[in-house]
């Protein structure tokens, strides 16, 4: 008698096809962690760097630019979130969204020192205190303000 092979076919393979199993890994493939590891550390000294050039420019990019690439690092290779269900970057990409008109909503009163109706005054006496103590100490050295030798022997 002849016996036949009844195995099941999955999408078209057979359950015991090494190419099929393969198949399901190369969708996220492996990641060498350690090498994004190391491209997050050479961005972090260079965006420790970048502001000691105090240029603007150079420091907002470092800041943010390089900011915004390790943050899409991470989120790529460490926390798969392309390979998660649609749902969770539906729930990102909300709560992004809301953060986002958190601060368009807040940041005009948080930028400013006044307002319609209200004053900001210990701030505005903060940033009165730091421009006097820059135009004081033009290259930023010299001995700090007797007042913020006070403030810190208040224990404030």
């Amino acid at each position: 008698m002849a016996t036949h092979n009844k195995s099941k076919k999955v999408s078209g393979k057979s359950p015991k096809s090494k190419k099929g199993h393969q198949h399901g890994h190369a969708e996220h493939g492996h990641v060498d962690y350690i090498t994004i590891w190391k491209y997050l550390v050479i961005l972090l000294v260079a965006s420790v760097v970048g502001p000691m050039f105090e240029i603007q420019a150079l420091t907002l990019l470092t800041a943010f630019g390089i900011a915004f690439v390790k943050a899409y690092l991470v989120i790529k290779h460490f926390m798969h979130l392309p390979l998660e269900k649609k749902y969770v970057t539906y729930f990102v990409g909300t709560a992004l969204i809301f953060m986002l008109l958190f601060y368009a909503g807040v940041s005009g009163d948080v930028m400013n020192h006044t307002g319609r109706n209200w004053s900001n005054v210990a701030a505005k006496q903060e940033t009165e205190r730091a421009l006097k103590h820059i135009a004081a100490n033009p290259h930023g050295h010299g001995a700090p303000d007797a007042d913020a030798d006070s403030d810190s022997d208040s224990g404030h």
